[in-house]
């Protein structure tokens, strides 16, 4: 079969979408059912994937960001670049229509032939409150037409499929799901290996308990912060809290919590963290805290896993699907509940013992490979083969 892949979140660094992007465009690839792969991102063709050496115009993303706001709040003008990016896109794609065209970041341009999107989830539809208003609008509008435009939807989990399939009404037969899977990169490793990356940051292999994640409302860090604060202090003070990740919107609140956390010297906050560090980030930890609102998937959860590290996430979305039985679940709104969790996490060693190897054995069932074959199975469907 031929594919046409939208590239157009795949940035360095690397998260979420993109992270997804990059390695279903190189699983894809090496997969012999697909006979030919295009990357189409803006409004052509490239080559081949960016690389992490690939910079734009200097500058240019902060002289467009007023551009971009002012677009963002004006409905007349969010209308108007709506309805000329995607005239310009199908223009771009109108003689690709032999190929099955797949938007893996829930947009879809017009196509001539059949068209996959992935839908990673709902929070913008379910969440409101937890996204900016016109990140709202805008999602609002591009979803509902890649729903018109789609022959089959795709989504990273059953529970998210579930889900989409309640909202919209949509046939549950024209939604697959392709699990994702964490990278090879994040395996079990000893102090010795972690050492020299740790050190640079102040960290001990062991000495810490660990999130990751953007600083948002949506991952409930306000109760991440609340209940560890509940621990004893000398828990506290053996394992800080460590927290990594962007600093997102609307977490002035959660950013006063932190900043006083880590003024009685049991959290920090170490920002966005390289990508040759957050493998040892994960396996030097003492146990992962994931108490999310919601996650169309959660890769985090299942990073901490393949790295053999303990993990307390919640019971909300797909979260119990990823942890496959292998984590503490608290209800992320029962502030007492993940407090017990984290301190058997953090104590209990014949329970940390099971959950390390039950979370190895659980991540080893996910990968990239099984990732790309699902999503063919989905490009299958969508060419009615």
């Amino acid at each position: 079969m031929r594919v046409i892949l939208a590239i157009d979140p795949v940035r360095f660094p690397l998260t979420g979408i993109g992270r997804y992007t990059y390695e279903l465009a190189g699983a894809l690839a090496a997969n012999p059912q697909v006979e030919q792969l295009r990357y189409f991102s803006g409004l052509s063709f490239r080559d081949g994937l960016p690389n992490e050496g690939e910079v734009g115009v200097p500058g240019m993303a902060a002289r467009l960001r007023p551009l971009k706001t002012l677009i963002a709040r004006s409905e007349t003008m969010m209308d108007l670049h709506q309805a000329v990016s995607h005239w310009r896109r199908g223009r771009a794609l109108k003689d690709a229509g032999d190929a099955v065209f797949h938007g893996p970041n829930f947009y879809l341009p017009p196509f001539a032939g059949p068209s996959v999107v992935t839908i990673h989830d709902l929070s913008v539809f379910k969440w409101p409150q937890f996204h900016p208003p016109e990140r709202v609008r805008f999602m609002e509008r591009e979803v509902a037409l890649a729903l018109k435009r789609a022959s089959v939807l795709i989504t990273v989990s059953k529970a998210a499929g579930e889900e989409l399939a309640s909202y919209f009404n949509w046939p549950p037969e024209r939604i697959h799901a392709t699990p994702l899977a964490s990278s090879p990169e994040f395996r079990p490793r000893t102090a010795a290996e972690t050492s020299a990356s740790l050190q640079s940051l102040g960290l001990q292999h062991g000495g810490y308990s660990l999130f990751v994640g953007t600083i948002e409302p949506r991952k409930n860090i306000a109760g991440l912060l609340d209940a560890y604060g509940r621990l004893s202090v000398e828990l506290r003070r053996r394992y800080p809290l460590v927290l990594v990740g962007f600093s997102g919107w609307q977490n002035e609140a959660i950013m006063e919590k932190l900043r006083a956390a880590e003024a009685e010297g049991w959290a920090r906050y170490l920002g966005f963290a390289e990508k040759s560090q957050l493998p040892d980030l994960f396996a030097g930890a003492r146990a992962f805290l994931f108490p999310s609102f919601y996650e169309g998937f959660g890769l985090p959860v299942l990073e901490a896993m393949a790295s053999g590290v303990p993990v307390v996430t919640s019971t909300s979305s797909s979260l119990p699907e990823v942890a496959g039985g292998a984590a503490i679940l608290v209800e992320p709104n029962d502030v007492a509940a993940m407090t017990e969790g984290f301190a058997q996490a953090l104590d209990d060693e014949a329970w940390r013992e099971g959950a390390s190897r039950m979370g190895l054995e659980n991540a080893a069932q996910f990968s990239w490979e099984n990732c790309a074959a699902e999503t063919i199975v989905a490009y299958r469907k969508a060419l009615g083969l």
